[in-house]
């Protein structure tokens, strides 16, 4: 047996503020809405994603909520071109997030950049030419 990852949570400061940045800015569809939790369908053979109250989902996991810094994850996002990779850089900026890395060609032909929602969490954003 394998693990297959049906859902990612993300632990936020602000579940509206999290749900309109998702729902509004990046077009996720909402699928369960409770207060302090929202999961959102994200795209066709994609995970969802689970937005958390932080301190509750700290509670849930049994770890200290006052974690802070660099995570050591980050969501990507595999794009079909340059110009999606650059609009969704866009609507993220729109949305309420945060360029950390603008979109760049690398070495190899590739092209990437990332950002961060309103609560810090990275997401890659890259196509391959």
């Amino acid at each position: 047996m394998s693990i297959q990852i049906s859902v990612v949570m993300l632990a936020v400061r602000d579940v509206d503020r999290a749900k309109r940045f998702y729902v509004e800015g990046l077009g996720c569809e909402v699928r369960q809405d409770y207060p302090g939790f929202v999961r959102c369908r994200t795209s066709e053979g994609s995970s969802d994603l689970a937005l958390y109250e932080w301190g509750a989902s700290a509670v849930d996991a049994g770890v200290d909520p006052e974690g802070t810094g660099y995570r050591g994850v980050s969501l990507h996002f595999t794009a079909d071109s340059r110009g999606v990779v650059n609009e969704t850089m866009k609507r993220a900026v729109n949305a309420g997030g945060t360029v950390v890395k603008q979109p760049t060609t690398l070495e190899w032909g590739g092209y990437e950049g990332y950002f961060a929602d309103p609560d810090g969490h990275l997401w890659k954003v890259a196509t391959a030419g």
